[in-house]
């Protein structure tokens, strides 16, 4: 029988196209998601794993905020090997959103 341990469905993923502006502001209103939001943004594409976030919450929560993250059209992810690793949709939200991520990407001063 084979090990199904390893393999993980991947998760469905919202197009921002489809995101009532409510439900971006929201995501974007946690400050444990915006902390994902900023990390993503300032790395490449698919270059960091869930557990690579430096985020005070544990693993239980860190995947609901990846969940409504995923749900506003924010984050993209897939798995590779036992890591499932993020990027941040910064184009497609764009988008849909002028200039809402520019805002609150913004360091804080």
């Amino acid at each position: 029988m084979p090990d199904r341990s390893s393999h993980r469905a991947l998760p469905a993923h919202t197009h921002p196209e489809d995101v009532p502006v409510e439900t971006a502001l929201a995501a974007l209103a946690d400050p444990v998601r915006l902390q994902l939001v900023r990390e993503l943004a300032a790395a490449a594409d698919w270059s960091h794993s869930c557990g690579s976030f430096q985020v005070p919450v544990g693993k239980a929560a860190l995947s609901h905020h990846f969940t409504v993250l995923r749900a506003a059209g924010l984050v993209e992810q897939r798995d590779r090997g036992p890591k499932r690793l993020n990027r941040l949709r910064r184009e497609e939200f764009d988008t849909r959103f002028p200039g809402l991520l520019g805002l609150v990407l913004r360091e804080e001063g």
